[in-house]
């Protein structure tokens, strides 16, 4: 990719450097960006993490507070849509359900229209919760992302967007 003059160096320019003096054929292009989103996810991860574990619970935790409080009301969903919206196994699952109930912040219950089947409830404590760790989730994430500005944000928001349409074709 070309370099702009007040553009720092970072690790990926280093690895970059070293393809380009061994191999000069090839086109790094989508190592540098690949790269870079790959060090930017992990990076985030590891802070947004660090905000999480303030209210007790991981980053996986959340995600399942999450799912619920995005359902809307009822904030109530079967663990087989938990897990097909997290795309965890049913036993991964499981073991995050029991923890979040040990601890208040669900509950779970028999499906009234399924004999067979749970439903998986937010209680009030687990809204307050998710309500608060959501809010410090993206606080880390918009300070990260402050660097850039709000018009080159969206502009990355965007091009993100279009990549990953380009990666789910068949």
């Amino acid at each position: 990719m070309s370099e702009r003059p007040e553009q720092r160096k970072d690790p990926v320019d280093a690895i970059i450097g070293q393809w380009a003096t061994v191999r000069p054929d090839l086109d790094t292009t989508a190592m540098e960006v690949f790269g870079r989103i790959n060090r930017l996810s992990h990076a985030i991860g590891e802070r947004v993490g660090q905000a999480y574990a303030k209210f007790g619970i991981s980053r996986g935790e959340f995600d399942v507070l999450a799912t619920l409080r995005r359902s809307g009301e009822p904030f109530t969903l079967s663990p087989r849509q938990l897990s097909a919206t997290l795309m965890l196994t049913t036993g991964g699952m499981t073991g995050r359900l029991d923890k979040l109930e040990r601890a208040g912040l669900l509950r779970r219950s028999p499906d009234p229209h399924d004999r067979r089947g749970l439903q998986v409830t937010l209680t009030d404590e687990g809204l307050a919760l998710v309500d608060e760790a959501v809010g410090a989730g993206l606080a880390v994430q918009t300070e990260a992302l402050s660097a850039l500005g709000a018009e080159r944000a969206g502009q990355l928001a965007g091009l993100l967007r279009d990549l990953l349409a380009g990666t789910d074709r068949p």
